[in-house]
């Protein structure tokens, strides 16, 4: 493995109503750990990759428990500042056929929220570190995370580390009266490797073709991949420091089934992975983060731009299978679907 990758962000409690359930349908919830970066964490350590994930968390037992659940997974957390009031906290609904999943947030005043850029020491942080991953949620929590995800990515592209942003814009989170681009500009301005879908793209950066509609066309499963091309060629000229830019493709055709694949430009060439069909979805919740996951890993052990694409790709069409937030996939395993062994077929 070729160096270890720090992710910073917030990881919340994620409280799920029993399989298909209405939330409090059932007086029950699933509780488990999840969000973005620390999504990407985890995926990479059971890749075998080493991984530490950096944030705030308040000194509680939840919180005792969600340092616990990463070290469990093999995910570095010297990183982590204790203190604040409180640990965010997501609940998930998840659809089936034509009803779509839903997400409440609670996690305003988190302790990742609150903390202020000061408090991180990130030369000591990204000591012998080779890639820093930040997404486009913590930036939207407050302007102190904001700052605190700026200074991290400005670090990092300081001292030679290789910095990925997955710009992940949530609208419900966006309360603080900045809009997305005027803060995610100055962060990707500090980013080697850009990882988005094509609303992502809009909204975050502000960065759009005036053609089409991108949401029809998804629907409709006849995707044009030359308008994905132009979108990571704009997105490309509009910021020169990217290396290259990563779009994921998802046709909802609903709940429980959507296409899956992906494209990424390098400045030389564009590339298009395997396209999936993936049918009685599980879980697609952290599938973006599984895909984060899988580029990094691919880049950064060496494999080329379109091997490492279709590693991501694979590796999130695994994640559908896999209930939680977190990819639990193996390195031989996507490697496996990557091959076309995608029978399903039980392995003794």
């Amino acid at each position: 493995m070729t160096g270890r990758v720090v992710t910073f962000g917030e990881i919340m409690l994620r409280l799920k109503s029993p399989g298909s359930e209405r939330l409090l349908q059932s007086p029950h919830l699933e509780a488990t750990f999840g969000g973005g970066e620390a999504n990407v964490a985890v995926a990479l350590a059971r890749m075998g990759q080493e991984a530490s994930f950096v944030t705030a968390l308040p000194s509680n037992p939840i919180a005792d428990a969600a340092i616990t659940f990463l070290r469990g997974m093999d995910v570095d957390t010297s990183g982590i500042l204790r203190g604040g009031e409180r640990m965010g906290v997501y609940y998930l609904e998840a659809g089936a056929n034509h009803r779509s999943s839903k997400v409440v947030y609670d996690r305003a005043q988190s302790a990742i929220a609150e903390v202020t850029p000061g408090r991180f020491d990130w030369e000591k942080i990204l000591e012998g570190a080779a890639w820093f991953h930040v997404t486009g949620i913590t930036p939207a929590l407050s302007p102190s995370a904001a700052a605190c995800a700026l200074a991290g990515a400005q670090a990092a592209h300081r001292a030679g580390v290789t910095v990925s942003c997955d710009y992940n814009y949530r609208k419900n989170l966006w309360k603080y009266g900045r809009p997305a681009p005027d803060v995610m500009t100055e962060l990707v301005r500090n980013v080697d490797i850009g990882i988005a879908n094509e609303e992502d793209c809009q909204l975050a950066l502000g960065v759009s073709l005036a053609e089409g509609e991108w949401e029809q066309e998804l629907g409709s499963g006849k995707i044009d991949l030359a308008k994905y091309r132009a979108l990571a060629e704009k997105v490309l000229s509009t910021f020169p420091n990217l290396r290259l830019q990563a779009i994921t493709l998802r046709e909802s055709h609903s709940a429980d089934r959507n296409g899956w694949s992906a494209c990424l430009h390098n400045r030389q060439g564009f590339f298009a992975s395997t396209h999936y069909e993936i049918e009685d979805i599980v879980d697609r919740v952290g599938t973006g983060d599984a895909f984060a996951a899988g580029l990094i890993y691919g880049l950064s052990n060496h494999m080329g731009d379109l091997e490492a694409l279709e590693f991501a790709a694979a590796a999130s069409c695994l994640k559908h299978s896999i209930p939680g937030d977190m990819n639990l996939s193996t390195v031989e395993e996507v490697k496996a679907l990557v091959r076309g062994e995608a029978s399903g077929r039980i392995r003794r």
